[in-house]
């Protein structure tokens, strides 16, 4: 599994938790906050986007991304659900990788892009509940940048 960095390019997963792990202990003085996100775009097949973001409050952030294309996916809530799927993988590898270097301190948030106003707003106890059941802490728009801005700005 890979993921690309804007800075740094692409990195197989092993080497963003390393990179990710040495931000984190570069500052240990700063919180910081790990947020994962997904975000899609229909074209001629569906382009999902699932962001890794270290959020050191503030004092900026880093962020990965990794690209998953798809059949044609018309279905929004079938898009939705997806999209929290790739999110709630990637947030149990992260997890464990932090378990395993002993920082399981810190709380990884699952950003979901469904919001209370528009299309969404009927889907959203369901990937809450998916979420939270999974052990993750759920932010949905406004709050949830992760995915409506971060991996948003990928899909394109």
């Amino acid at each position: 599994m890979f993921f690309n960095s804007p800075t740094k390019g692409r990195m197989a997963f092993e080497e963003m938790m390393q990179d990710i792990v040495c931000y984190i202990k570069g500052l240990p003085t700063s919180s910081c906050k790990i947020i994962i996100g997904s975000d899609s775009q229909v074209k001629n097949d569906t382009c999902f986007i699932t962001a890794v973001i270290v959020h050191r409050l503030g004092k900026g952030g880093r962020y990965f991304y990794r690209k998953k294309t798809h059949r044609k996916i018309i279905s929004l809530r079938q898009k939705i659900f997806y999209e929290t799927a790739l999110s709630l993988e990637v947030g149990g590898m992260v997890h464990n990788y932090f378990a395993d270097e002993g920082l399981d301190d810190l709380d990884v948030e699952i950003h979901i892009d469904v919001g209370i106003h528009g299309e969404t707003k009927d889907l959203i106890r369901e990937v809450v509940g998916m979420v939270t059941g999974s052990g993750f802490k759920a932010k949905i728009k406004p709050e949830a940048y992760g995915a409506s801005s971060v991996a948003d700005k990928h899909t394109k």
